[in-house]
């Protein structure tokens, strides 16, 4: 199977709130209307569109998953050295995510851990080359 482009669909509670979370992270939007807010993530432009739940649901048969029992996905967001993962560390928690990992060491790598306003999780990975 060939395909051109790949992207991620959420589900959360509020879209203001999730769109006011990822504009405080700085990250590129994509679009908002009444059902979803999208933003782009990295160098090439990896889209995730945040759908309110009530619209999420026919995709997923009524079952999401209950993001504080367990995880769907963790994204990973990639940095370029130890004192940029902890000023994104900052900016996190400045924009009211919730930090399931604190920075520390992983193999050769530094990454923590965190997750948006409606438990969709991601960390924020340096890994030297």
């Amino acid at each position: 199977m060939k395909t051109k482009k790949i992207w991620a669909n959420l589900a959360v509670e509020d879209l203001a709130r999730t769109t006011k979370f990822y504009n405080e992270l700085g990250f590129k939007p994509n679009g908002t209307n009444e059902e979803l807010t999208s933003f782009c993530f990295g160098d090439d432009d990896f889209i995730i569109h945040f759908f309110i739940k009530e619209r999420f649901k026919w995709a997923v048969n009524d079952e999401a998953a209950d993001l504080q029992k367990g995880n769907e996905i963790i994204f990973s967001l990639s940095a370029e050295s130890v004192d940029e993962v902890h000023q994104r560390l900052l900016a996190v928690k400045n924009a009211g995510g919730r930090i399931f990992a604190e920075p520390q060491s992983f193999e050769k790598g530094y990454f923590f851990g965190f997750s948006d306003p409606d438990g969709h999780k991601f960390n924020v990975l340096y890994w030297p080359k």
